[in-house]
């Protein structure tokens, strides 16, 4: 799969390092853009961003990046985390950035692209700009995490929301904590 990672200003680069931590960069081409206010973010709130190995990172005023063409063959993208200005962005068609460009293009090719804002509460502008987004056919998963596995850590709570990214793109993990049905088998059972 070819996939673009990026991640811009808001909090929450714990979210970029662990989906980072679980895509396989051997099994998978993955391309990583940050925003420059995504990377004082990230040393402010992790010491340092790790990328692994294999992973090929570029400039956000590269425009000369293969992904920001429709006629390059990218699966999907994920923005992680993605700042409400940048969801307001794209939402507006501005392209002025690889960063942007490259969901600009992916909304028009109609692949997918996976939006992951953190910020709370949101404005009614927010709340508009996620909607032309989700008729422009982006997913908007907010980095709201579950507790059905009962997250023991920091990163186990992250990783809930990781995992459903991964579903998005088409990446599941078998490290993923899946529903079941408890009720299963007690169909016809009466109650005493």
């Amino acid at each position: 799969m070819k996939l673009v990672i990026a991640a811009t200003g808001a909090s929450g680069s714990i979210y970029l390092q662990r989906l980072l931590d679980q895509v396989d960069a051997t099994a998978n081409e993955i391309h990583l853009v940050l925003s420059g206010h995504a990377k004082q973010v990230a040393r402010h709130e992790l010491g340092s961003l790790k990328i692994p190995k294999g992973i090929t990172q570029h400039a956000e005023n590269d425009l000369n990046v293969p992904f920001v063409s429709g006629s390059a063959k990218f699966d999907a993208m994920v923005i992680a985390p993605c700042s409400m200005a940048t969801i307001g962005r794209i939402a507006s068609g501005s392209s002025d950035t690889a960063l942007l460009r490259a969901a600009d293009v992916f909304l028009k090719e109609r692949r997918k692209l996976v939006l992951v804002p953190r910020e709370t509460p949101w404005s009614l502008i927010h709340a508009r700009n996620v909607t032309t987004l989700l008729e422009a056919g982006a997913v908007v998963l907010p980095a709201i995490p579950s507790f059905y596995s009962r997250p023991a850590s920091v990163n186990d709570l992250v990783d809930t929301v990781v995992w459903r990214i991964l579903d998005q793109i088409g990446l599941p993990t078998t490290r993923a904590y899946r529903w079941a049905d408890k009720t299963a088998g007690r169909a016809g059972r009466k109650k005493s």
